[in-house]
């Protein structure tokens, strides 16, 4: 079995996979995953699948499948860390994107799951480590967030923002200690722009649900005070991929943070307005506080709709995020965010095909 050359944590995740195809299609491979026992079945399956659609241009052994977890020191792989001396380059993805996520598990994972593979980048001595973080580090700060910002004394919307800004501080600290690392923050992923896909129907995706559940001659939706304003910043899985393809195979990009945002998104209004042009569903638009609106979702939520109370802070989210560093380094690439609009009837598509799909995070 050759010997793997890159490490990657979060396969077989939705953004992992992907990023995977990417990766061998290039000639980066082997790559070698860290799979929790639970999820390796479905880790052969996924890797399987992207070996045979890359067909001949890759070896069957260049996705190595190592069970651990980033939970653990070591990640929990023992004298198998071994395997891994020719590893040059990680890619650390693997976290709990669930905006209701207890703290716990919260800072198990994100936080001190960094630390672990921070510490194993170390050991490895890897030349390059490739971080995945959130435009979310920002919490609710009041105003332009670009990727000069971190450490502002803002607050928190939930435990998955604060313990990924606490994982991105770890980061760059270690940045700064001599790691050679580049950090990417994409804003909501949602699915891709050309089919649609996604494997989790969480974060904007609420809203969507929401409405198809409802009549199409009158489907209520929820406005706080300050939503006016307020910016979804959503972008779609293609865009995410392609970029961190893009600049991760750049030597220029190490020490740098790029935030993956759309520099034109849509107001709340705006995004439910696109959302019922696209599912054909006539919105009525409820003024409610935030307090009286949480605790509806929640009865709602209880009796089986397809509500996450959390999502409610983003309807009033007082952050706008600013991409300079993206722009310049993406500058005649091609590469760029597309409206919202001109994707949304395939995300609408997808989801009116495969309502099975849930909101569970990996975990």
């Amino acid at each position: 079995m050759a010997d793997p050359r890159i490490f990657l944590t979060g396969f077989p995740g939705f953004l992992g996979s992907a990023l995977i195809e990417r990766l061998l299609a290039r000639g980066d491979g082997p790559v070698a995953c860290l799979v929790q026992p639970a999820y390796r079945d479905q880790a052969e399956r996924r890797a399987t699948a992207i070996v045979e659609e890359l067909e001949a241009d890759v070896g069957d052994d260049s996705i190595q499948l190592y069970e651990g977890d980033i939970t653990d020191p070591d990640l929990g792989l023992g004298d198998a860390l071994e395997d891994l001396d020719s590893v040059e380059e990680l890619y650390h993805l693997a976290a709990v994107y669930d905006l209701g996520v207890d703290r716990g598990l919260a800072e198990a994972v994100n936080v001190r799951g960094t630390e672990h593979v921070l510490d194993v980048a170390e050991d490895l001595a890897v030349d390059r480590f490739q971080y995945v973080s959130t435009c979310y580090v920002s919490g609710r700060y009041d105003g332009v967030f670009t990727e000069a910002h971190l450490e502002e004394g803002q607050g928190f919307n939930n435990h998955y923002e604060a313990t990924k800004y606490l994982a991105e501080v770890a980061v760059q600290d270690r940045m700064v200690e001599g790691l050679p690392a580049t950090i990417y923050r994409p804003a909501i992923v949602v699915g891709d722009s050309q089919s649609g896909e996604t494997d989790k129907y969480d974060g904007p995706y609420y809203l969507l649900r929401w409405l198809l559940a409802q009549p199409r001659w009158g489907s209520l939706s929820f406005s706080l005070p300050g939503s006016a304003e307020a910016e979804l910043n959503v972008v779609p899985r293609d865009f995410v991929i392609d970029a961190i393809a893009h600049l991760s195979g750049r030597e220029d990009t190490v020490g740098e943070v790029y935030q993956l945002c759309d520099p034109a998104p849509l107001t709340v209004p705006q995004f439910v307005d696109a959302l019922a042009t696209a599912t054909g569903h006539r919105t009525v638009t409820v003024p409610t506080t935030k307090s009286i609106g949480r605790a509806t979702m929640e009865r709602l939520a209880a009796r089986g709709a397809p509500l996450e109370p959390a999502a409610l802070d983003y309807l009033d989210h007082p952050t706008r995020y600013a991409c300079p560093n993206t722009h310049r380094a993406l500058e005649g690439s091609g590469l760029e965010c597309p409206p919202f609009e001109s994707y949304v009837d395939r995300l609408v598509a997808y989801v009116l095909k495969h309502p099975d799909v849930g909101d569970e995070a990996m975990v």
